[in-house]
């Protein structure tokens, strides 16, 4: 696979149709080192999702019966938005745990929704049942070609805009966004895997030397719960450092964003600072280290103040 070609050819399709994300440096949140921090929870629809949503809908031909996702709520969004720009009808399945921010997102953008009890996995068991009866195309929320060369557009405008990093941190949850970080850096820079204690696919794939499912649960298991890591995710995965991060954490890193550079962020776009705060990642001295801050769907909550 030719994954520079695939990613390049993802930016040129949908570089008019995402917005190009902040990148900002900053001292604090009990840090003795600066991180570079690049806000993608500021892309359309709050997450890096819209990426891969538009470049799957470009790419394809897609059927007059439109597009059906399954979502923890992001992706469903994404898709949701992405199809709404583009005039193709949309059908999202969510499971409850989604919330009421991420499920109200989807409520108006217009797309037809379904909220299902349980767990991403039950909405796309329902999602597949769909598509197999109406003959929708299936928008993969992170294990499809297209969606993951989409998500590696992120990379790549990140490094256009001057990345100086030694090493990435992102929090993984079915791995397409660092899927295709991996895809593009092609091993250029260190990067390293963040997964909550409670929701890590990507870790217990690694020890099992193949995906497995995994139970979820935690504060950030709507963003980051898959029950399996994607098979494309896992071939570009191998070898790379994962490290495991407890819901305390997560919530003090949330907390630390807001308070010290109001930045407002859902417990999943935390999750990567709080390797570093917490300590379950240690820099070496001098290496310089960056942050994707991954997610931003979340009804503002007096208690970060």
């Amino acid at each position: 696979m030719d994954w520079k070609s695939e990613i390049e050819a993802a930016a040129a399709r949908i570089g008019h149709r995402v917005q190009a994300t902040p990148v900002v440096n900053v001292s604090g949140f009990g840090l003795d080192h600066p991180v570079e921090l690049k806000l993608e929870h500021m892309q359309h629809t709050g997450s890096f999702k819209a990426r891969g949503a538009f470049n799957a809908l470009l790419a394809s031909d897609v059927p007059a019966a439109g597009i059906v996702a399954a979502s923890g709520g992001n992706h469903g969004a994404a898709a949701a938005f992405a199809a709404h720009a583009l005039g193709i009808p949309a059908r999202v399945f969510v499971p409850e745990m989604a919330g009421p921010s991420k499920i109200g997102l989807i409520e108006r953008i217009g797309a037809e929704l379904t909220v299902v009890p349980g767990e991403y996995a039950n909405a796309l068991a329902l999602a597949q049942d769909y598509e197999c009866s109406t003959g929708a195309m299936q928008i993969h929320a992170y294990d499809a070609l297209e969606t993951v060369a989409g998500q590696g557009t992120c990379i790549r405008e990140w490094e256009q805009q001057g990345l100086q990093a030694d090493t990435v941190l992102i929090a993984v949850g079915g791995g397409g966004l660092i899927g295709g970080t991996l895809a593009w850096l092609q091993q250029a820079r260190r990067v390293v895997a963040v997964e909550p204690e409670t929701s890590c696919a990507l870790r217990a794939a690694q020890l099992a030397g193949q995906p497995v499912d995994v139970e979820v649960s935690g504060v950030a298991a709507n963003a980051l719960g898959a029950r399996r890591i994607g098979d494309i995710c896992f071939d570009l995965a191998k070898g790379i450092d994962t490290v495991l991060v407890k819901d305390d954490a997560i919530k003090t890193a949330q907390k630390a964003l807001w308070q010290e550079r109001r930045i407002l962020v859902e417990p999943a776009g935390a999750t990567a600072l709080a390797a570093l705060m917490s300590g379950s990642y240690r820099p070496e001295p001098g290496e310089r280290v960056a942050v994707l801050i991954c997610g931003g769907n979340i009804a503002p909550d007096p208690q970060l103040s």
